[in-house]
């Protein structure tokens, strides 16, 4: 079973930053991708940015150049630092991992960015 704990959310101005992060816990399992999903109310929920244990990446066109996706792996633990804030970015952020065996999904932290 594994464990994740969302933090970083919260109320962030447009134009600023803020950032994300996803800390697994548990024992006998192996992380291949790490990523960050957002739902804005209304809408369907979309890939924000993924990391995969190689490192590498892949980033949705609304938050290129201005997000970055990172891993510690010896932590299992994700990072989204997302700058120049947009009100476009508000949404609940979920952070996904896969293992070998299984999805896990967190439990969704709000970001919300006001002017």
């Amino acid at each position: 079973q594994v464990q994740l704990v969302e933090s970083g959310g919260g109320l962030v101005q447009a134009g600023g930053s803020l950032r994300l992060s996803c800390a697994a816990s548990g024992s006998g399992f192996n992380i291949w991708r790490m990523d960050w999903y957002r739902q804005a109310p209304g809408k369907q929920r979309e890939l924000v940015a993924a990391i995969t244990s190689s490192g590498s990446t892949n980033y949705a066109d609304s938050v290129k150049g201005r997000s970055t996706i990172s891993r510690d792996n010896a932590k299992n633990t994700v990072y989204l630092q997302v700058n120049s804030l947009k009100l476009e970015d508000t949404a609940i952020y979920y952070c996904h991992v896969l293992t070998l065996t299984a999805n896990y999904w967190g439990q969704g932290t709000q970001v919300t960015v006001s002017s």
